[in-house]
């Protein structure tokens, strides 16, 4: 597109960056401002993310999966909203809304499917120059069917998420020693093994690797598949050594779904459906008489073994793509890569929650102006996000956009509790001599996923969430209180 510097900010479109629930929320947000879009999708379809795991139930109701600037313009079209109690699957979140919504006249012209952004920056400004940055355009390069295009922008909202770069099945953030040599075996995310992957896993032995909800999905599938296909076997490998936290708040949680899952996962490991290695960090994976070996250190540092693996599922969640945004000016928490605001809200090593107060574009913003990160991204490598957490961000840094910082400031999202977390953010702030002797007794002795040593024994005790969390009636903390600085 031709460039000139003279025009007026005012007269370019917002480029959204992805068109899954969150930046299609942010493209009707726009709309409903009078704002223009401008909605690059790297892939064939809206929701494209989405449909890779399109057999999942959601353990969010559709009340929470559906954006409400988004119902609304569907509405007018005569679309009729799905039962707002009923728990969809990922693939029904595209067919029912979605896609319905990228269809609509107002939206259409806007979207452009197929086109894979590449890098953002200011036309004609590198990352160094600051004079007269301000009022430069973004420079948007995207493919467009392997052909380079660029597009110009008033401002950025980018809402590509996570999903298109796992991290690996090695714990030091690293591919493990022959990861890559054994890819084929290996599948990151969640496999369909009840449909279409169903003869890849019948009848063998499959290790899953990774803590979270889509660890969960994967061994609960494993399981009703191995009660049909003799000789189907299931393992599970964990970082931390307890998994106490990982099965979540139960009938405390808000989101029953959600509760359920960690609820039958404790159960199939209790009932002995699968062989658990808690505390298992994994180095290297190695062939050995036509299987695989999975090799690491144990939470002694003892070297650990899993032998006769055919198949590994990798569901150790997802990192940012920060190659895209190289040459923007981003404020990032530098462990996370959230942006720096979320980062002691959202901190993993704190949090074993879902429960992050709503948050808008003061927490999502950078010192590049005009450009936001939102949805999953925005938290970089922590693993939980909610869409209605997403459908918010989207509204208020639209709002902010449009320079209505009355409404871009205000909250408008009670999100659902999980039932087990005690953060120091959402609960009430450690007493001053707690404080004083380092922190609820100091760092932790041996229990890596404890964020202090007080933690470290409740969680001995079979405590859930943060140990360490003080009185529910004692004063608010604020972000930087205790074990996060």
């Amino acid at each position: 597109m031709p460039s000139n510097h003279a025009s007026s900010l005012a007269s370019l479109p917002v480029a959204v960056l992805g068109a899954g629930p969150v930046g299609l929320a942010a493209a009707a947000r726009l709309i409903e401002r009078g704002l223009e879009p401008l909605i690059l999708e790297a892939g064939p379809t809206v929701g494209a993310s989405l449909l890779d795991f399109g057999h999942v139930q959601l353990f969010s109701p559709w009340r929470f999966d559906v954006d409400p600037a988004m119902a609304a313009m569907l509405r007018a079209s005569g679309w009729t909203p799905p039962p707002a109690d009923a728990l969809p699957l990922a693939r029904e979140v595209v067919e029912r809304v979605l896609q319905p919504f990228a269809a609509l006249p107002q939206v259409a012209p806007a979207l452009r499917l197929g086109h894979r952004v590449l890098a953002v920056s200011r036309e004609g400004f590198d990352k160094v120059k600051s004079d007269g940055r301000d009022a430069a355009p973004f420079l948007v390069r995207a493919t467009d069917g392997g052909r380079p295009v660029e597009f110009r922008a008033r401002a950025v909202i980018d809402a590509t998420g996570t999903w298109g770069t796992p991290n690996p099945v090695g714990a030091s953030g690293l591919a493990a020693i022959g990861e890559r040599e054994h890819a084929a075996r290996i599948f990151h995310g969640i496999p369909d093994v009840l449909g279409r992957d169903r003869a890849r896993y019948a009848g063998r032995r499959t290790l899953v690797v990774g803590a979270g909800h889509s660890a969960a999905n994967a061994l609960l599938g494993l399981a009703e598949l191995a009660r049909t296909e003799p000789g189907t076997q299931l393992a599970w490998a964990v970082r931390t050594p307890s998994p106490a936290r990982l099965f979540g708040g139960g009938a405390a949680d808000a989101l029953p779904a959600r509760g359920r899952l960690g609820t039958d996962l404790r159960r199939l490991r209790d009932e002995g459906g699968l062989a658990f290695h808690g505390g298992l960090r994994i180095a290297a994976i190695r062939a050995e008489g036509g299987r695989l070996v999975v090799e690491g250190l144990d939470r002694n540092g003892h070297v650990a073994r899993v032998e006769g693996v055919d198949e590994i599922v990798c569901a150790t969640g997802q990192r940012p793509d920060l190659a895209l945004t190289a040459e923007l000016r981003l404020k990032l928490d530098p462990w996370l890569e959230s942006t720096e605001a979320l980062g002691p809200l959202i901190d993993p090593n704190l949090h074993s929650c879902g429960t992050v107060r709503p948050h808008g574009h003061r927490e999502l913003a950078h010192p590049e102006p005009g450009f936001y990160t939102i949805g999953v991204k925005s938290y970089g490598r922590a693993p939980t996000f909610l869409l209605a957490t997403g459908f918010e961000q989207a509204r208020s840094v639209v709002a902010a956009i449009a320079g209505d910082l009355e409404a871009a400031d205000r909250v408008e999202l009670k999100l659902p509790a999980t039932g087990v977390c005690n953060s120091p953010i959402t609960r009430a702030k450690a007493a001053v001599s707690k404080l004083a002797a380092g922190c609820c007794g100091g760092a932790p002795k041996a229990d890596a996923s404890a964020c202090c040593a007080l933690d470290e024994t409740k969680k001995a005790e079979g405590a859930a969430g943060c140990g360490c969390g003080p009185a529910e009636d004692a004063a608010p903390a604020p972000a930087s209180t205790c074990c996060r600085a």
